[in-house]
């Protein structure tokens, strides 16, 4: 794989990120962007990717814990198409089945030691770093292309 993959957690108020090496093995989660709008997690996600050569994004879908679409899909949804008309040429866009992430996210944390507003601090990147190394254990085989 050439190009790293960046994977996001995207909430209306904080939206997780995490980044793969240049070869797809490693995930490393990165500073969550918080802002309630729209365009500045846009512009920092876009940011990113010139930044780090991101060659994919994996975006993660909300499902409700019975694999049906609820209002946070719906969100996520328009957060989808608005990135994908701004992303530059050649870079990809998958979405992928995110339940239980944020829980395992915070099983890590907890196992790291961190709890409370430290953890809350970091839930949502080691949920894209979650995201993320589900995509690339599976070579992408466990996300949708756009």
């Amino acid at each position: 794989m050439m190009g790293r993959v960046l994977a996001v957690d995207y909430g209306a108020k904080r939206t997780g990120l995490a980044v793969s090496d240049a070869l797809g093995i490693t995930a490393q989660p990165l500073d969550t962007i918080t802002t309630p709008s729209l365009d500045l997690t846009i512009e920092g996600l876009l940011s990113e990717i010139a930044g780090r050569d991101v060659k994919k994004v994996v975006v993660g879908m909300p499902y409700l814990p019975d694999g049906r679409e609820g209002e946070q899909v719906k969100t996520v949804w328009v957060f989808l198409d608005a990135i994908k008309r701004k992303l530059p040429e050649g870079v990809q866009l998958y979405h992928q089945d995110e339940r239980h992430t944020t829980k395992e996210a915070r099983g890590l944390l907890a196992d790291a030691g961190l709890r409370g507003k430290r953890a809350k601090a970091k839930v949502d990147c080691v949920a894209a770093m979650v995201i993320l190394r589900e995509f690339l254990d599976n070579e992408g085989r466990s996300a949708t292309a756009l």
